[in-house]
């Protein structure tokens, strides 16, 4: 386990498991590393009784800045890009158990688009939802370009994810992206309640309603591996080097 990722048991809420993040001084930039123990964290969800509700959280003033750019460009210049990133979405769409969020600050690429495969996600009111895809020249990940317009229609999808507009917590909670809007200092109290009150109530009628909400998952995991393919290949191409030389630059 990396440090970096902080696996924790609620006090208040003992089948309650949290997955922080913690490289504040990097905005929460995740790394292959993280996502594997994150990975690994949703898996023992899924094979643990004891652990009926996770929760996604960040630190005071920044969930995560999205994906960590050293990656992306060790990949760009021929390395290799791995599994974690997509194993990591794959077990987050078909987790079997919910998933709760709390946000505070910044929410960048994947710091936006993990919350379209949480149930409940709280919001500090400085938050900021951004998704620079298009920007780095890459494109929508997470399966978000199947999710998003379902939720938000297209024009919000396509502004949020295309044009890189950045939604402010009401933005987001207009959207439907999130559930509730919150001060700073109360979002992890909120966050943790609501995630105890999921784990109160009888699991398996729990685990039905949340099924049949959702519904089968194979539709959004065929979009995450094609999305990847598209991502893959857009990190070789020459519009991403000129972008990602032109961000390392600012």
């Amino acid at each position: 386990m990396t440090d970096h990722i902080l696996i924790e048991r609620s006090e208040t809420a003992p089948h309650v498991q949290i997955i922080r993040f913690n490289r504040p001084e990097k905005k929460n930039a995740i790394t292959r590393a993280m996502y594997q123990t994150m990975t690994d964290a949703l898996k023992a969800a899924d094979e643990t009784p004891d652990i009926r509700v996770s929760v996604f959280l960040g630190t005071d003033g920044c969930f995560s800045a999205g994906n960590d750019m050293a990656d992306f460009l060790a990949f760009a210049m021929g390395g290799s890009m791995g599994r974690e990133v997509i194993d990591f979405l794959i077990a987050l769409a078909s987790a079997r158990k919910p998933i709760v969020s709390g946000v505070d600050g910044l929410a960048i690429g994947i710091g936006t688009t993990i919350h379209l495969h949480c149930d409940l996600t709280v919001a500090s009111d400085r938050s900021l939802f951004k998704t620079p895809f298009v920007d780095l020249a890459l494109v929508p990940e997470a399966a978000s370009s199947l999710i998003a317009p379902r939720l938000m229609g297209h024009q919000r999808a396509f502004a949020l994810l295309a044009l890189g507009e950045g939604f402010s917590a009401t933005d987001a909670k207009d959207a439907g992206l999130i559930w509730k809007v919150t001060a700073p200092e109360a979002v992890e109290a909120e966050t943790l309640a609501l995630a105890a009150r999921l784990a109160a109530k009888p699991p398996e009628a729990l685990r039905i309603a949340r099924d049949l909400m959702r519904g089968p998952p194979d539709a959004i995991l065929g979009r995450i591996t094609e999305e990847a393919e598209h991502f893959a290949a857009r990190l070789k191409s020459a519009e991403a080097r000129v972008a990602f030389e032109a961000f390392m630059k600012r």
